[in-house]
């Protein structure tokens, strides 16, 4: 390789260098919370969305964080209705940003027990179970080739089997109640205003695996995947279940 291509390659990888620094020196980090109307409680499940793609979701107590260009905007989104954005440069990104949105919400207190008893039940069933999930197969080396040998490694090998078995059934259980914790009705109802029976064929029908909800990179992503399908599942519904029309149907019946 000569000098001059070494000197232009080393000069484009300066370049490179210099264009990622002011790339990173534009991204900022954007938190706060947001509130429903009289901005007493934080609202969860409100979309944060940047206006080059993205976004995240609030939390539980409705606290956000996003990494976002100073040259973007924010706006938030939640059930269908979306605030104005906000450009970020016209932030004081050094103190939290909270929004108030004009909404009406109902504050449930059990929810912070639900999460509570799901957390509990996973631990619990995990010290049940404690012996199944820590146990490790018993391998027997030995270069005699006795009767009594043979048969105890067939009774370990055996034994091994079955608890393997049963510890694929209990982890299969435990994943299954973590689908459950995750795509539960309430959340699905609040995202997509689905009732039943429709909210019911929903669930059973776009029920994610415990993979799918592993592949998430995020709640926002999760959320998205639920308000996606819960409108192409509402408009499939009313194709396939049009209305029966209120006018009562004309009398076969002639006047004589």
């Amino acid at each position: 390789m000569s000098i001059s291509i070494l000197h232009k390659s080393f000069l484009l990888l300066i370049i490179l260098i210099a264009i990622r620094s002011l790339t990173f020196a534009q991204i900022v980090q954007v938190k706060g919370t947001v509130y429903e109307r009289t901005e007493r409680y934080g609202m969860a499940g409100v979309s944060v969305i940047n206006s080059a793609g993205g976004g995240t979701v609030t939390d539980s107590m409705g606290h956000y964080t996003i990494r976002i260009n100073r040259k973007d905007s924010l706006s938030f989104s939640y059930q269908g209705k979306v605030t104005m954005k906000f450009p970020v440069n016209e932030l004081n990104v050094n103190r939290p940003f909270d929004v108030g949105l004009h909404i009406d919400i109902k504050v449930l207190p059990t929810v912070e027990v639900q999460q509570k008893s799901y957390k509990q039940d996973s631990a619990e069933f995990r010290q049940e179970y404690r012996k199944v999930f820590d146990y490790s197969r018993e391998y027997i080396a030995t270069g005699m080739g006795g009767v009594g040998v043979n048969l105890d490694l067939l009774l370990t090998w055996r034994k091994a089997k079955r608890m393997e078995h049963f510890r694929d059934q209990l982890v299969a259980i435990e994943q299954d109640k973590y689908i459950t914790h995750r795509f539960n009705m309430p959340l699905v109802k609040r995202l997509t205003g689905l009732e039943s029976p429709v909210l019911d064929s929903f669930m059973v029908a776009y029920r994610p695996s415990y993979e799918m909800l592993l592949d998430f990179e995020n709640e926002y992503q999760f959320y998205e995947y639920i308000k996606g399908w819960g409108a192409y599942f509402a408009t499939k519904w009313k194709r396939e279940h049009p209305q029966p029309s209120s006018h009562p149907a004309p009398s076969s019946h002639s006047n004589l």
